[in-house]
């Protein structure tokens, strides 16, 4: 298989310098506020940015140090396959988190909802548009029995 190279585009900064405490997900992070540094040379890619709410970002989980292809996610007491869970340990250590965008000011976005360790590398920002990112599910597998759970569960250093 051809090798894949990413050169981070940014830095995330958030309060969470420890994998230990932080939320799982960003619906478990409101209202806490982060800011995301771009490179200076990429300012132009984001012209027009704040004329949305919501960002999905891309980033790179540097601090995850194996793959894991099965998982105990923080939400069950059962093994999953890493492809069914969010964990960090993956074959390619990319995550994914949509913020609330409050601001931009230069090279630097202000936002909200952050569940991303400080210094976390941004690969790629996307707009948020429910139109086109909020299909309708039918089911969300074996997250179904603790879906409610999210929004007080902090992570452990189980994925560090």
């Amino acid at each position: 298989m051809t090798q894949i190279y990413y050169t981070p585009i940014g830095i995330i900064h958030s309060s969470f310098t420890e994998i230990a405490g932080m939320p799982i997900q960003p619906s478990g992070a409101l209202g806490v506020q982060g800011w995301v540094e771009i490179e200076p040379k990429f300012l132009p890619a984001l012209r027009d940015l704040d004329g949305f709410s919501h960002l999905i970002l891309l980033y790179h989980f540097h601090r995850a140090t194996e793959v894991t292809l099965t998982v105990t996610p923080f939400l069950d007491t059962e093994k999953h396959g890493i492809f069914a869970t969010r964990a960090p340990k993956r074959p390619n250590p990319i995550g994914l988190s949509i913020v609330k965008l409050l601001k931009v000011e230069g090279n630097i976005l202000r936002l909200e909802n952050v569940d991303i360790l400080d210094q976390t590398p941004l690969l790629d920002i996307k707009p948020y548009v429910p139109y086109f990112d909020r299909p309708e599910v039918e089911k969300v597998g074996w997250l179904e029995k603790n879906k409610d759970q999210v929004q007080g569960k902090r992570s452990d250093e189980r994925f560090g």
